[in-house]
């Protein structure tokens, strides 16, 4: 069963922002697209086996060489962009209705996937659809998870020198696992990598990055300081993650601060770009140095410099590539793809996106191009003040557990988990006592999976056994919204 709101709407993302119209042949469109999903797929895929070897201490590894001689397989840092850049070309529509998306993730997304992702998918179980699977109150890594980066760059390859576009693309995607300070990352990223196809200096790219979010939001801040530590000593980058550990670091797995949160995967993707100075390579081998979770911080190094250099620039280097691209992890998609069909999906995607913002088709010097009405980097989408969204989650939902109390057993697990969640506990079950007690063993078989989660606290676990377990309707609540008031309906 499916929760059908009023709100999910097909949306049309349509920019008319102030920016010079540049031209760009198809030529040098498709290299650099190219350029980006190869560096992508080495960041990635070379990066996996320094993948959360380096925590306390920095990598050592003192050469690189980028290698595709075996081609490139689905990474779960690809291989959702896959399933949406594929049916973004199948339906001829680059924002695709959360309903869409939701049956999509049913289908083709069930393992694989880790963190924010588990977890949102594990909601989709009980019919909850994005964007509410990646909302804080729902879901526990969301406030924190890199799924705002990680599945990000391909928006920004089919928005070439729109930042605004490529970041309203991305955060709508990102947001099926992510709200808050992620969804700043991925504004960041998005505009980065569709500033780099005019831009070729690295600090510039950066900066505009920096100009697409919240100036108010950790994001801005983390980006600020690393650009600091970097200008203080260019030439250590140890010093620079020794500041990054010093600062953001917090030595465990979750949180904000640990190998799967925002701080420091952000600050050490800076810093790579940074300390790599404008070489591929190098910026490459930082990422994985730096650490932690370095093929995650190396596939967007890998595409911001990839987009800078081009296709033809990568190739020229002697590199091995073979031309495949493996799917053995999503059903439902091709299985045998190359890197070359990947890449002008994305070619093909990135043309309607240019014309649908006002762009047009012309010749350059003979050639065929486009005319791309560009855009300033701008933050599109602030914080959501409370992160949590509690009051306009705790309104909308109301209604919908009230009516879903009465369902089937599908829709009264739901009831019961948003009912929790939203500390609404007391006056649901004072106001629907029978049909709260029923839908309480309704929800028993997803209790492990939603509420066993190793992110929620030890009092939120305790809070959700009290409620689910003892029928306790008047818990102590440990979420910070308890002391918000809910007005009624």
């Amino acid at each position: 069963m499916k929760i059908m709101i009023s709100c999910i709407l097909v949306i049309h993302f349509s920019l008319n922002v102030s920016g010079e119209t540049r031209e760009i042949t198809a030529e040098l469109l498709r290299d650099k697209i190219n350029g980006g999903i190869i560096g992508q797929f080495f960041g990635n895929l070379n990066g996996l086996v320094h993948e959360n070897k380096y925590t306390d201490e920095p990598g050592n590894v003192t050469e690189y060489t980028p290698d595709l001689s075996n081609g490139a397989f689905t990474d779960d840092d690809t291989d959702i962009e896959f399933m949406y850049i594929y049916h973004i070309l199948k339906s001829g529509r680059y924002i695709l209705p959360y309903n869409e998306i939701y049956e999509l993730w049913i289908e083709n997304i069930s393992d694989h996937i880790w963190c924010s992702n588990r977890y949102a998918r594990n909601l989709m179980d009980i019919g909850i659809q994005p964007p509410y699977t990646g909302r804080i109150a729902f879901n526990p890594w969301a406030v924190f998870n890199i799924s705002g980066q990680f599945l990000s760059e391909q928006f920004a390859l089919i928005s070439p020198g729109m930042p605004q576009t490529a970041a309203r693309i991305g955060t709508h995607y990102t947001h099926v696992a992510i709200d808050g300070e992620p969804a700043q990352t991925t504004q960041l990223y998005d505009a980065m990598i569709a500033t780099a196809f005019f831009e070729d200096d690295y600090m510039e790219v950066i900066k505009a990055g920096l100009a697409a979010v919240d100036p108010d939001s950790e994001i801005h801040e983390i980006v600020s300081n690393v650009i600091f530590w970097y200008r203080a000593h260019p030439g250590d980058w140890r010093a620079t993650r020794l500041s990054i550990k010093e600062e953001y670091w917090n030595g465990s797995f979750g949180g904000p601060g640990g190998g799967n949160g925002y701080r420091i995967i952000t600050a050490a993707t800076i810093a790579s770009i940074l300390h790599g100075e404008g070489d591929f390579v190098e910026a490459i081998r930082h990422s994985f140095n730096f650490g932690w979770d370095a093929d995650n911080v190396a596939a967007m190094v890998g595409t911001i410099m990839g987009v800078i250099k081009g296709e033809k620039w990568i190739r020229a280097q002697g590199w091995k590539i073979k031309d495949e691209y493996k799917n053995n992890r999503r059903p439902g998609l091709p299985t045998d793809l190359s890197i070359t069909r990947f890449a002008d999906m994305h070619f093909q995607i990135a043309k309607n996106v240019i014309l649908e913002n006002g762009g047009e088709v012309t010749e350059i010097d003979g050639k065929p191009g486009f005319l791309i009405p560009t855009e300033e980097p701008s933050n599109i989408e602030r914080l959501p003040e409370p992160l949590h969204r509690i009051g306009e989650l705790r309104t909308m939902w109301w209604p919908i557990i009230q009516n879903e109390l009465a369902g089937d057993p599908i829709q009264m697990a739901r009831a019961v988990y948003t009912t929790i969640c939203l500390d609404l506990v007391k006056e649901i079950s004072t106001e629907r006592t029978e049909a709260w007690f029923l839908a309480l063993e309704a929800f028993k078989p997803y209790y492990k999976s939603l509420f066993g989660d190793t992110q929620w606290s030890h009092e939120a676990k305790v809070y959700f056994n009290d409620v689910v377990y003892n029928r306790n309707i008047n818990p102590s609540c440990p979420f910070e919204y308890a002391r918000y008031q809910f007005n009624g309906t």
